[in-house]
């Protein structure tokens, strides 16, 4: 396991909230190998791949959160989106290691890495499309602990 992330939360298992994100992405495979060395991230369970070969879903444990996504299903207007869109608040131990190897895996950067008043963070846009504010975790958080 790397150092970004600890993959579990407060109970010792990662799960799903009030809240929970699912993104859509053009290759969930790929998509997952990115989060994993990006942001720590912990495969949670084996995808569910159609017929066809598109996968259906597919988990990540982050922290102590879930994150889903699939692949493109436009038959139901499940499409990815490809600029703009909402972007995902994640908590790194390190944001700049985090950001660094998110670039070398193909992500853009957005502006300066930084402290903006509320702890360090950066801004990315991944190879799939999706836009991550990259964000210090705090030491109360799950990916904050030492």
């Amino acid at each position: 396991m790397n150092d970004h992330a600890d993959p579990t939360g407060p109970t010792g298992e990662a799960e799903t909230h009030a809240l929970t994100p699912y993104l859509v992405v053009a290759d969930a495979r790929r998509a997952i190998e990115f989060y994993v060395e990006t942001f720590g991230a912990v495969r949670h369970g084996e995808p569910i791949v159609m017929d066809d070969g598109r996968v259906g879903h597919a988990e990540v444990a982050i922290g102590d959160s879930v994150l889903m996504m699939a692949e493109e299903f436009p038959e139901i207007d499940h499409v990815a989106v490809t600029s703009g869109g909402p972007a995902v608040r994640v908590e790194v131990a390190d944001v700049d290691d985090a950001v660094a190897k998110a670039t070398a895996l193909g992500a853009e950067v957005f502006g300066d890495i930084g402290d903006d008043g509320y702890g360090r963070s950066g801004r990315i846009r991944d190879p799939f499309g999706q836009r991550w504010l990259v964000q210090q975790a705090s030491r109360r958080s799950s990916a904050g602990r030492s």
